[in-house]
């Protein structure tokens, strides 16, 4: 279906996806875009989860978020006067959605990382208008364009934050073309208060390249789990060099291309502490915090305008929590080394509970 003869409404089985929302939405697409100063570089072509309101027949509100690959690509479109051209995929291989909500560098490809996942590569089919790299078996193709300096009132929307975004000024997308399969399946996405469905595809999505990005820069860092509201906050477990190192893992954190717009919050523990073991880690908090000198924030940082907590939207500040075992030269407190069973403790507790279990 081309041009004038699009009607959005008539082509998808829309429906609202929460009570207090402004209109219907598409928040389980694809949207594949390129760099317009390096159009053949795959890897800087764009794959991300981008919530869009349907506004017309054919117009849709789009929100790119500053810190997000297609929010660079619509500033350099911009900056030379031009529209910037996108394909909008729906119905998706659960692989490749997976990728594109996962933060990776500027010029790493969503598709290789699919493949990589697969272990073979990951097919892909050009559009037909654009000629953009799409995945293959999606069950609908929107392209068009996102118009140049063009801005309308979208919104609200029930974020994945667990609350709701006002109206805002965002991007008007043009669809020009669209390509479906008979008898297409729709498919949205289930977010809110957590936990819903996009905590369970953001949150290992979010673990896994925050880790690597700070591993490859400090081998000391053992873990990272940023599974909560998209890693506004972090609990990172690192070895230590010195004194501060830590806090210098968790300001890393900050910097990092998803840090600059989530990571709100870190908190910093050792390496024999599982971040992921909350008892692990509520004692960490209770047995090595000195608030005197183990609260780092750090005022009028960047963040996402959905961060309901910021003000003005998208500034904050953010906190680095240093809950680990100071090492010299920080000689602060009076630790020792953490109380150990004895050796036959494990063996006696076995022994009691299946003593209690046989019990009449």
């Amino acid at each position: 279906v081309d041009g004038d003869a699009i009607n959005l409404f008539d082509i998808l089985p829309l429906f609202r996806l929460n009570d207090g929302d402004g209109g219907f939405y598409l928040d389980k697409a694809c949207v594949v875009s390129r760099d317009p100063l390096d159009p053949d570089n795959f890897g800087k072509q764009n794959v991300g989860i981008y919530r869009m309101e349907v506004k017309g027949k054919r117009k849709l509100g789009l929100q790119p978020v500053p810190m997000h690959d297609i929010a660079l690509h619509l500033h350099k479109a911009e900056e030379r006067g031009e529209d910037l051209p996108i394909a909008i995929t729906l119905g998706n291989d659960p692989i490749i959605t997976l990728m594109g909500a996962t933060p990776l560098k500027y010029d790493q490809s969503e598709y290789e990382m699919a493949g990589a996942l697969r272990e073979s590569p990951y097919p892909i089919a050009t559009a037909p208008l654009t000629g953009f790299d799409v995945p293959w078996g999606s069950e609908v193709i929107l392209e068009g364009v996102i118009e140049s300096r063009k801005r309308e009132i979208e919104g609200p929307f029930g974020e994945f934050t667990g609350h709701y975004s006002g109206g805002r000024n965002m991007t008007v997308v043009r669809i020009d073309k669209v390509s479906y399969r008979s008898k297409p399946i729709f498919e949205s996405l289930y977010l809110g208060m957590p936990w819903t469905e996009i905590d369970y595809l953001m949150g290992p999505a979010t673990c896994v390249p925050l880790y690597q990005q700070l591993k490859a820069e400090f081998p000391e860092v053992q873990a990272v789990n940023a599974m909560y509201t998209h890693g506004l906050l972090a609990i990172i477990s690192t070895k230590k060099r010195y004194g501060g190192f830590a806090r210098a893992v968790g300001l890393r954190a900050m910097t990092t291309p998803h840090g600059l717009g989530y990571v709100k919050m870190v908190i910093m523990v050792d390496e024999d502490v599982d971040p992921f073991n909350l008892p692990q880690v509520m004692w960490a908090l209770s047995s090595k915090v000195n608030p005197a000198g183990d609260l780092v924030q750090l005022p009028n940082m960047s963040v996402l305008e959905l961060d309901p907590g910021s003000s003005p939207a998208g500034i904050t500040d953010k906190l680095i929590i240093d809950a680990t075992t100071p090492v010299a030269p920080d000689n602060r407190g009076h630790y020792s080394q953490p109380v150990v069973d004895l050796p036959e403790t494990k063996a006696w507790a076995e022994k009691l509970t299946a003593m209690l279990a046989n019990r009449k």
